[in-house]
């Protein structure tokens, strides 16, 4: 499985709201050239909520096509509905992802025995290497490491974004899974301290602004080097927080845009970066040097 800074790519748009597939490729090709380790197509930061069926569908695809072989991809397909999350898995699958990401089910609030059966059923209807997903913060429902751990027994659940900003709740999964599972962190802020413990990679907003500096933090955190990876982070910091002034993505729409890679294109209800914000996601994108 991947590991590593596994950026949680945005979707380009134009300023009418439709997706931008010219900026779609450059950003794929960017990050590739950049290092980053996977790509994940159309998860939160990927503007999930707002497409479409068949925008979701296609923006996939053409994130597969876009990197041929050359970058993992990783479908986000997660859904609070089970039979809308097994359809959307089946669909990225047959396009050809590495692995899908799923997110608890989110407003419907299921309880524990119910998040089992749900990650369960998807998992035995579509054979593609499945990561879980767990953010209490969006979804309103907080997915325990207990149930967590059953899942890690089904064969093509691989890991898990953990993005609960508990480190010693991501340390009692590192000791506990089967091996081969893998934890991955789901809070920049707190992915380097999580990975030197034994994470193997993040999925991560910062890297949408910063891909070569994430990649080359987790590489040093990953491979033991508490030094460097710390070094790199402590770079970063600002960044990590910068992303979250307003909410994700749209700090890091207004980034990646001053890089040049994408327009300024958000669909409602989400609305470009508020101009008070301006000067501080610029100040933390040059202290880390990427602006």
């Amino acid at each position: 499985m991947f590991t590593g800074s596994m950026v949680a790519m945005v979707t380009p748009m134009h300023d009418d709201g439709s997706v931008d597939w010219a900026a779609l490729e450059r950003l794929v090709e960017h990050h590739i050239a950049e290092g980053t380790d996977a790509i994940v197509s159309v998860g939160t930061t990927g503007e999930s909520a707002t497409l479409d069926h068949d925008e979701h569908g296609e923006v996939i695809a053409r994130t597969v096509k876009a990197a041929a072989g050359r970058i993992p991809v990783i479908g986000g397909t997660g859904a609070n509905s089970t039979s809308e999350a097994i359809s959307l898995t089946r669909n990225a699958a047959a396009a050809g992802v590495d692995a899908c990401l799923l997110v608890v089910p989110y407003y419907n609030k299921p309880p524990q025995e119910g998040l089992y059966q749900h990650f369960k059923a998807i998992a035995e209807a579509a054979a593609v290497p499945q990561i879980l997903y767990n953010v209490p913060g969006r979804t309103g429902v907080d997915m325990q490491n207990d149930t967590t751990l059953r899942l890690a027994e089904i064969e093509n659940i691989v890991a898990i974004k953990d993005a609960t900003n508990d480190l010693d709740r991501g340390q009692d999964l590192i000791d506990r899974v089967p091996e081969g599972f893998l934890i991955y962190s789901g809070e920049d802020g707190t992915a380097c301290e999580l990975m030197l413990a034994g994470g193997k990679g993040t999925i991560s907003v910062t890297a949408n602004a910063a891909p070569n500096l994430m990649h080359r933090m987790c590489q040093a955190a990953i491979s033991g080097d508490p030094d460097t990876a710390r070094q790199l982070n402590g770079q970063l910091a600002d960044l990590h927080k910068a992303m979250f002034v307003e909410s994700n993505p749209i700090p890091a729409k207004w980034a990646v845009g001053q890089q040049g890679l994408i327009g300024a294109g958000i669909r409602l209800p989400l609305v470009p970066l508020s101009a008070q914000h301006h000067d501080e996601v610029r100040s933390a994108m040059n202290n880390a040097g990427v602006l």
